[in-house]
């Protein structure tokens, strides 16, 4: 999908968003602002207590996810193929199911099946609006202590939850990448170590680079830093023809010979060389970024995970996007049909 349909896919689902904080706003129960605030959101960027607000009426917070694209807003029946009617159903956590009332000449389809059937939320046995509200605050970085103080969740079901988000934002980051670099381009490239060493393991070097030009970032975890690794990366990542920065590590010697322009620092000295000015401050200002967005303590084999949030918020920023927003948009475009099934979140204590 081009760039544009996805601003285009997004910028709809922020209306919808604003649409509902207007009806939001003429509720009696309410409270009313001043100055032109707006503790609800505004612009279509959704708040802690717009969510609140929308789930505190459950026809309301139905027709919105319906109109995001979260809930299916018809299914077909699988015996016959006739469109489902949307039912209540006070019997079910949702209070409402999708029936077939399809008449035949013979008998009639009473096939039944879930609001949730092929969505996002079909693998959870958490109430809409918790899934939401946990969405909201992972998505946001809310540390795990302060959703559990907040929603009574279990431990195991922020982590789980939170390792499900991170699963779309890495399959996102990957579909949505692009190499960076090319002619009258610049990008610097290291290696940066992250996480503290605790019984021989915790460590993980992760290789990165950044284009000055537009910002654009890649970031990498590695196994080794050996020639072979970095210049597989660096073939993946980097257009030919990029002037590329780096260090005088052995590793980088045959950048020249893969068709780039290779310009070194002496980190010994310091990180600009004083003769040709060339410099790889950008990417040591973005592991400073990176490692304070990241935790110091976090597993090895998760890192590829954290990474893609940063990405994918680093992008969001970037396009001027709200990141909820657009995790919206990613969830509601997606096929969760034949999705494995994460009952392991299923349950808050």
């Amino acid at each position: 999908m081009c760039s544009a349909i996805r601003y285009v896919m997004t910028d709809r689902i922020s209306e919808i968003i604003a649409s509902y904080q207007c009806r939001i706003m003429d509720m009696p129960y309410v409270p009313a602002t001043s100055y032109g605030r707006s503790s609800h959101g505004r612009n279509g960027i959704a708040t802690k207590f717009f969510l609140t607000l929308l789930f505190s009426d459950k026809a309301l917070s139905l027709q919105f996810l319906k109109d995001v694209g979260l809930l299916p807003a018809k299914l077909k029946c699988p015996t016959c193929g006739h469109d489902m009617s949307w039912c209540a159903d006070l019997n079910r956590k949702d209070g409402y199911r999708y029936r077939c009332r399809r008449r035949t000449s013979a008998s009639g389809c009473s096939v039944s099946m879930s609001i949730r059937h092929g969505s996002w939320f079909q693998h959870s046995n958490l109430t809409l609006a918790e899934v939401m509200f946990l969405t909201y605050d992972i998505v946001r970085r809310v540390s795990a202590n302060a959703i559990q103080r907040e929603h009574q969740f279990s431990s195991s079901t922020i982590a789980d939850w939170g390792q499900y988000c991170k699963e779309v934002m890495l399959e996102y980051v990957k579909g949505s990448s692009q190499r960076i670099g090319g002619p009258n381009k610049t990008v610097e490239i290291d290696e940066s170590k992250f996480g503290r060493r605790k019984h021989g393991k915790g460590e993980q070097w992760v290789f990165g680079g950044v284009e000055r030009e537009s910002g654009k970032t890649f970031l990498v975890p590695v196994q080794d830093r050996t020639a072979d690794t970095l210049m597989a990366v660096i073939s993946d990542w980097i257009e030919p023809g990029t002037t590329v920065i780096s260090d005088c590590s052995v590793a980088y010697r045959g950048l020249e010979a893969h068709g780039y322009t290779h310009e070194t620092v002496h980190r010994t000295i310091g990180f600009v060389d004083q003769q040709t000015g060339a410099h790889i401050n950008t990417i040591q200002s973005t592991w400073r970024h990176v490692k304070a967005y990241l935790n110091a303590y976090n597993r090895k084999k998760d890192y590829i995970y954290d990474l893609a949030q940063y990405m994918f918020t680093a992008q969001c920023r970037a396009e001027s996007m709200d990141e909820f927003t657009k995790f919206i948009h990613i969830v509601s475009n997606r096929d969760w049909s034949y999705s494995p099934s994460h009952n392991d979140t299923a349950a808050a204590t």
